[in-house]
C-alpha cells in the first residue's frame, strides 16, 4: 500500500483553481474590450466604404447611411456626428466622427476615445 505525506494535500487544487479564476476574468473583460474595438473597425471601414462612393452620392446620404450603421452597432449617439467634408486642394473626402467608451473592472474605470478619420481622393 502507497501513503501519502500529509503536508501537501489540495496544494495543487488551489493552485489550478487560482488560475482558472484569472484566465475565466481574463477572457470575460477580453471580450468585452474586443468587442468594442471590433465595432470601431466595423465603423472605420463604413467610413471607407462611404468615402469611395463620394464621387457618386452626396453628404447627406453618406450621412444617413453612416448613421444607420451606428445606430445597428448599438454606439453613442455623440459617433452618428459624421463630419463630412470635401476639399478642393488636395481633392479629397475627408469622413471623421468621435466617441468614448466607459470599460468598469473592479476596481478601476476606464474611458476610451475613438476618433475614426478618413481621407479619400475624389
Amino acid at each position: 500500500m502507497v501513503t501519502r505525506p500529509m503536508g501537501n494535500r489540495g496544494a495543487s487544487r488551489l493552485g489550478c483553481l487560482f488560475t482558472a479564476m484569472i484566465l475565466a476574468a481574463v477572457a470575460y473583460y477580453g471580450v468585452e474590450i474586443g468587442g468594442t474595438v471590433l465595432t470601431y473597425f466595423r465603423v472605420l471601414d463604413a467610413m471607407k466604404q462611404e468615402a469611395r462612393a463620394a464621387v457618386l452620392v452626396d453628404n447627406n446620404t453618406m450621412q444617413r447611411r453612416l448613421r444607420a450603421v451606428v445606430e445597428g452597432l448599438d454606439l453613442p449617439e455623440s459617433a452618428s456626428d459624421f463630419q463630412i467634408r470635401r476639399t478642393n486642394r488636395p481633392r479629397e473626402v475627408v469622413i471623421t466622427t468621435h466617441w468614448s467608451v466607459i470599460w468598469e473592472v473592479p476596481f478601476y474605470t476606464y474611458e476610451k476615445e475613438f476618433s475614426p478619420e478618413v481621407r479619400f481622393p475624389i
